[in-house]
């Protein structure tokens, strides 16, 4: 009805057109009415026409897009939004119809990508080419800019958002897709054997004939063959950062930085067993047989070392060349990576130093404690801020608890010697068994010298802290560089606490060796023993400088002038009655021989001379020098005497079976049988 009343000729025209023709008709109407018809038929074909030419200018026209030129009106379109944001334009948004073709388009490749199980075991590097990377890179990073800005926008009152709502859910799952396909991607990327810390290039020599592909900064070795650090060429790590930084901006960042740390970590525990070190608890430490445990020591050491030197530092780059444009994010997984392999060493040092004590673990201590203070400086520089005070905490714990573990390892060589206290004698007075052990021990000890002499030192000063700080408030009005004269002096005359520990030592072991001796009932069997045993302790520290400089020569001196003492004593006990044989006393009476008095002396002289070489040719004396110079002193004593006794007295025996009865040997058979002496050999 409306349309009638505005267009009232139209109606009547139309009526008068619809009316039937009668045959009251007059003939001029008729006629009149058929003349009209042809005209009305073309207006109504115009109209026709015009409204089918208005339908197909409304009809838009068909684009067929790629995902190349897809994109190119995304990136349009997020510029007219950024610019609408700008200028806070109110009015409706209108979606163009490139946004859900590019979301078809994107999500119809993401598919193609999805590599299946056995072509990545077959792979080391992307399947894409670079341009092919790039462009699906990209892409994510738009629709990660689209569901960005539809979560931002602000719609207009009154306007429906049920649109808006659809596209968000659309933007949303093909952005998942696509991420969890880059999470997949860059889990398989790290998992690969060139990631591994100790990777063995096995294609270096198939690639000399070509040209190889270029490698990251951090390749420090291209023409090792085993490579310690992470090596990877250009168009994976490229690949990789560009896959981390579109993850990142995309919202999935720790989904990101956890594939990142578990594939890195999984890698550092691959390596570290391949060196031989395992995790071990602190009660699989306290259980441990001690060869076990110095396989274990020894695989620690190497671990260490390698980790301090080589591996953290092809870890930072590699975490510097992935995060690249995160910074703080490489820096943060490097310090956790950084952090829980360092905890994992270092509680086996600290569990180490917890074991029971004993002096034959010292020098496996001090090989971790020299381990670990060399390469402190190298970890210091490399540990970031983040963990630095931490860490450095921790290594210095660690260095200060297998100090003092490895000085009462030490000072346990004390409790062996005063332990000591075996009843039984060793046979033939030879080097006792404890003085060849604590030489030994101490020849040893003394190659580390440098590091027992710090190791004491710092002991010493932390023990001294408490009487330092209350002899610094006494002291505190007194002129202060009178005060540091006299501890320089001080420090220069007084021995170190190592050389001080050294001395004890070797005081005990004398104090042990003269309480033995006293165990043998014949005085000059206890005086060979000291000799043995005192020349085999002058003997260890003139050939150990360190041993010497510790000792000292006024030490050595002393030593020496026992020595001789011993000697002494021994040359009286058995030689000295053996030539009192050959004494004048009762021999002559009236200026006359008493001739039974004479062969007694030769009698006893020859039963005398007999038990002694009987005896001491099965006493020991190994030492070549101690043995010749003990013939030697015997013999220009006791063959003189004998040859001027014999030559002034025989002749006042009868001769034939008389002297033959009395003269027992000549002066050259008491040479022989003395050369036979301390030879260590029984005779039947």
């Amino acid at each position: 009805m409306e349309e009638e009343k505005k267009n009232p000729e139209k109606s009547n025209n139309a009526d008068a057109s619809e009316a039937p023709v009668t045959e009251s008709t007059p003939k001029a109407a008729i006629q009149t009415q058929k003349a009209e018809e042809p005209k009305e038929n073309e207006i109504e074909e115009d109209i026709q026409e015009q409204i089918d030419q208005e339908k197909v200018e409304e009809t838009p026209i068909e684009i067929h897009y790629t995902i190349e030129t897809a994109s190119d009106e995304i990136d349009k379109f997020l510029s007219t939004l950024t610019n609408n944001d700008d200028h806070q334009t109110a009015s409706p948004l209108v979606i163009p119809e490139v946004v859900w073709r590019f979301l078809d388009l994107f999500e119809e490749k993401i598919p193609k990508h999805d590599l299946g199980a056995d072509v990545k075991a077959k792979t080391s590097t992307p399947v894409l080419a670079e341009e092919d990377t790039l462009l699906f890179l990209d892409s994510v990073d738009r629709v990660t800019r689209l569901a960005t800005k539809m979560s931002e926008m602000k719609l207009p009152e009154n306007t429906s958002d049920q649109t808006y709502g659809v596209l968000n859910n659309r933007i949303g799952g093909v952005q998942q897709r696509a991420m969890s396909f880059l999470e997949d991607e860059f889990r398989f990327i790290l998992d690969q054997d060139i990631f591994n810390l100790d990777h063995k290039d096995t294609t270096k020599e198939n690639n000399q004939e070509t040209d190889p592909k270029p490698v990251t900064e951090f390749d420090q070795s291209a023409e090792d063959p085993i490579v310690n650090t992470p090596r990877v060429s250009l168009e994976v790590s490229s690949w990789l950062n560009k896959m981390a930084k579109v993850m990142i901006s995309g919202g999935y960042e720790s989904e990101c930085v956890e594939i990142y740390i578990i594939a890195r970590r999984n890698a550092f525990d691959e390596s570290l067993n391949n060196l031989g070190f395992e995790k071990i608890s602190l009660d699989d430490v306290q259980k441990m047989h001690w060869d076990t445990l110095e396989r274990e020591i020894a695989s620690w050491i190497t671990t260490f070392s390698q980790c301090a030197n080589v591996y953290f530092a092809g870890e930072q780059k590699l975490a510097g060349v992935v995060f690249a444009d995160q910074p703080m994010i490489a820096s943060s997984l490097f310090s956790n990576l950084i952090r829980g392999v360092m905890i994992q060493l270092l509680n086996f040092a600290e569990a180490l130093a917890m074991t029971k004590r004993s002096a034959e673990k010292l020098f496996k201590v001090l090989d971790m404690y020299e381990c670990l203070r060399d390469n402190i400086p190298a970890l210091n520089a490399l540990v970031p801020d983040q963990c630095a005070n931490e860490l450095q905490n921790e290594m210095m714990a660690a260095k200060i608890r297998l100090g003092e573990a490895a000085i009462f390892m030490f000072c346990d060589l004390e409790n062996s010697i005063k332990s000591d206290m075996a009843k039984t004698t060793v046979p033939g007075g030879a080097v006792h068994p404890l003085t060849r052990y604590t030489m030994n021990y101490l020849k040893y000890a003394c190659e580390y010298k440098n590091t027992l002499e710090q190791v004491f030192r710092e002991h010493w000063k932390i023990e001294r802290t408490d009487s330092s700080s209350s002899s610094r408030q006494e002291t505190e009005g007194e002129d202060q560089s009178c005060d540091n004269n006299n501890n320089d002096n001080n420090n220069a005359s007084q021995p170190s606490p190592f050389a001080q520990q050294l001395v004890s030592v070797m005081d005990l072991l004398d104090q042990n060796l003269d309480a033995k001796s006293k165990m043998y009932k014949d005085v000059s069997l206890s005086s060979i023993f000291m000799m043995n045993n005192g020349r085999y302790i002058l003997q260890k520290i003139k050939g150990s400088v360190e041993i010497h400089e510790a000792m000292g020569d006024t030490w050595c001196r002393k030593k020496s002038s026992d020595l001789r003492n011993y000697h002494k004593t021994y040359q009286r006990e058995t030689w000295g009655r053996l030539l009192g044989c050959l004494g004048l006393d009762g021999l002559m009476a009236n200026g006359k021989v008493v001739k039974p008095v004479l062969k007694e002396k030769f009698k006893s002289f020859n039963s005398m001379f007999d038990e002694i070489h009987r005896t001491q040719s099965t006493w020991v004396v190994s030492d070549d020098q101690l043995q010749s110079e003990l013939r030697v002193s015997i013999s220009s004593v006791v063959i003189p005497a004998y040859r001027s006794f014999m030559g002034r007295f025989s002749q006042y025996l009868d001769p034939g079976r008389q002297t033959e009865k009395y003269i027992k040997y000549q002066p050259e058979d008491i040479e022989t049988y003395i050369d036979e002496l301390f030879d260590g050999k029984r005779k039947p």
